[in-house]
């Protein structure tokens, strides 16, 4: 059964940091593209970042350029997000999205539509 579980969320201060892991399990991650996703409490779904399947080409959406890190190890069957410099604009549910294709559709500013996979999300507060 192939199944995403997504981890390393929590409350946290603003200006902290925290890494979001996204492992998989039934599949190997070494052919899918994965984009991480959030969405907080009344609002929409939305892209965060994304990295490609092939050379590993890395996008974020402007609101956390410079603060947030996509990676993958292969060997772990993981990709991070890690956060540094927290808003709390930035507490919201984080999901990961596994998708065969070279980049999920529209990344990073996409929604994921088509993607094959999905884990459960991870919940992030930012706040004082």
């Amino acid at each position: 059964q192939v199944q995403l579980v997504e981890s390393g969320g929590g409350l946290v201060q603003p200006g902290g940091s925290l890494r979001l892991s996204c492992a998989a399990f039934g599949l190997s991650l070494d052919y899918y593209a994965i984009g991480w996703f959030r969405q907080a409490p009344g609002k929409v779904h939305e892209g965060v970042s994304c990295i490609s399947s092939s050379d590993g080409s890395t996008y974020y959406v402007d609101s956390v350029k410079g603060r947030f890190t996509i990676s993958r190890d292969n060997a772990k069957n993981t990709v991070y997000l890690q956060m540094n410099s927290l808003k709390p604009e930035d507490t919201a549910v984080y999901y990961c999205a596994a998708d065969r294709r070279e980049l999920p559709s529209g990344c990073p500013y996409g929604l994921g539509r088509g993607s094959d996979y999905w884990g459960q999300g991870t919940q992030v507060t930012v706040s004082s």
